[in-house]
C-alpha cells in the first residue's frame, strides 16, 4: 500500500511540475497600446516608439499635484543614474496633467533635475487605454516590451522592490 501511495504522490509531483513549466514557457504579458500622446515641447509622440534597445523600461504615470507621484520619482531619480549603469533600464515618466497644469509639468521635472523621458498624457488617453484608475502607477516592461509587473501606490522603500525585479530581469 505504501508504494502504491508513493508512487501516486510522484505522479501527481510530476504532472504538477510539468504543468507549473508549461505555464512559465506559455505565459503571455499585455503590450503597450498604442496612444499618441506628446513630448514636453508638444510632438506627437506614440507610445509604440517606447523601446530601450531590449533593456528593461519603467513607465511611471504622475502628475504635478499626486504627492505620493513625486516622492516615488524623487527616490528613483536618487538611485537612477546607479540602476541605469548596472541594467541599462529607462524610465518614461508619463504626467497625466491636463490642459490647465500641463504647462508646469517642463518646470517642474527641470527644477528636480530628473533625468527621465517626460511625456504628456494630456487628455488621459494612454491611462485609460491602460486601465489605470489611480496614480502614482508603476510598470516595468521586459526587453520585448511587455509588462511584465505594476502597481499602483507609493510607500518609501518601494524604489527597491522596483530595482530587484529589474536586476532579476538582466540576471544580475
Amino acid at each position: 500500500m505504501k508504494k502504491i501511495l508513493f508512487f501516486a504522490f510522484l505522479m501527481v509531483a510530476s504532472v504538477t511540475l510539468f504543468a507549473q513549466e508549461t505555464l512559465e514557457k506559455d505565459k503571455h504579458y499585455a503590450k503597450l497600446p498604442a496612444i499618441d500622446i506628446q513630448t514636453l515641447d508638444g510632438q506627437i509622440f506614440n507610445t509604440s516608439n517606447i523601446q530601450n534597445d531590449g533593456k528593461p523600461i519603467i513607465i511611471s504615470l504622475w502628475a504635478t499635484w499626486c504627492k505620493p507621484c513625486i516622492a516615488e520619482l524623487t527616490a528613483i531619480a536618487d538611485e537612477y543614474e546607479d540602476w541605469v549603469e548596472e541594467t541599462g533600464v529607462k524610465l518614461y515618466a508619463i504626467s497625466i496633467d491636463d490642459a490647465k497644469t500641463s504647462a508646469r509639468v517642463a518646470p517642474f521635472v527641470n527644477g528636480r533635475g530628473w533625468e527621465y523621458t517626460v511625456l504628456l498624457d494630456v487628455n488621459s488617453d494612454f491611462k485609460r487605454a491602460m486601465n489605470v484608475n489611480d496614480v502614482p502607477y508603476l510598470c516595468i516592461l521586459n526587453g520585448n516590451g511587455e509588462i511584465v509587473w505594476q502597481h499602483t501606490s507609493y510607500a518609501p522603500g518601494g524604489e527597491e522592490e522596483v530595482f530587484e525585479i529589474i536586476k532579476k530581469m538582466v540576471g544580475k
